[in-house]
């Protein structure tokens, strides 16, 4: 109703007396520039839009219009939007703000470091199996969207951490039936939720004062970009984020501005001194 508010506003301003079953798409496109010249951002632009096909589509069903106005409307371009990235100064201090005093100090620890360390999915690392850990080759089994498998990297400290956890704490837990298998679990004995590990997160942040807005894909996110800082191979990342487009991999791994300035200084041949 706010998205066919939007239309009724835009007739009443263009002085325009006509019912929603007269309006035609050059009507539509001038609202649409209405809108926009209001300074409404594009996303926001495109949900109005999306609403009111939605009217005209009910009109079209109902046999009250012939023709959809809004079949050959455009929408707006939306850029794509990134999430932050933490600095690896920020990571650090996440994971050295876990409470290793705590029973579920050396699970949050490991799950940190599990989520920055293999670029996990929050759905991938709740459902991450022990029998799915293979450490004496190097790897993780993860199971991604559309239950496609793939191999995942893992790091020393990784490994470290989940052990520390999986022998130390998890060994002494009851574990409710069905979970045997599950690797993170809550003080309960079952599968983690998703939530859960989003308040970990937020608490963590909360407690080193982090002023950006943070998320499990966060992590994902930093691990993609951190690669790329470090000169990690475009098609080696795609493969250990689980994507099956190298474009969708693009959208995750932004240069820093830093990289950017430093990449056009070097091999600018405007910057090459002269020798």
């Amino acid at each position: 109703m706010r998205d066919y508010d939007k239309l009724v506003q835009f007739t009443e301003y263009n002085g325009s007396s006509k019912k929603p079953t007269e309006i035609e798409l050059r009507d539509l496109q001038e609202m649409i520039r209405w809108i926009s010249e209001m300074g409404i951002a594009a996303r926001s632009q495109a949900r109005i839009i999306s609403g009111i096909r939605n009217f005209f589509g009910y009109l079209l069903l109902e046999n009250e219009i012939k023709q959809d106005p809004t079949e050959l409307l455009e929408l707006p371009k939306i850029g794509k939007k990134l999430p932050s990235v933490l600095e690896k100064e920020e990571i650090d201090a996440l994971i050295n703000a876990v409470d290793l005093s705590k029973n579920e100090g050396h699970r949050n620890r490991a799950i940190i470091e599990t989520l920055y360390s293999c670029g996990l999915r929050v759905s991938e690392l709740v459902n991450l199996k022990i029998t799915n850990l293979y450490f004496e080759e190097g790897f993780i089994r993860v199971i991604g969207k559309g239950n496609k498998e793939r191999l995942v990297p893992v790091s020393d400290t990784v490994e470290k951490e989940v052990n520390a956890y999986k022998n130390y704490i998890r060994v002494h837990q009851d574990i409710k039936p069905g979970n045997e298998d599950i690797l993170f679990l809550n003080r309960r004995g079952s599968k983690l939720t998703r939530v859960m590990i989003f308040t970990i997160i937020q608490q963590l942040a909360q407690a080193i004062d982090l002023r950006k807005s943070i998320s499990p894909h966060t992590f994902r996110h930093s691990f993609a970009t951190h690669l790329v800082e470090g000169g990690a191979n475009l098609r080696a990342i795609q493969e250990m984020l689980g994507h099956e487009s190298i474009s969708t991999t693009e959208i995750y791994t932004h240069l820093s501005d830093e990289m950017l300035k430093e990449a056009i200084i070097s091999y600018h041949p405007r910057n090459k001194r002269k020798h």
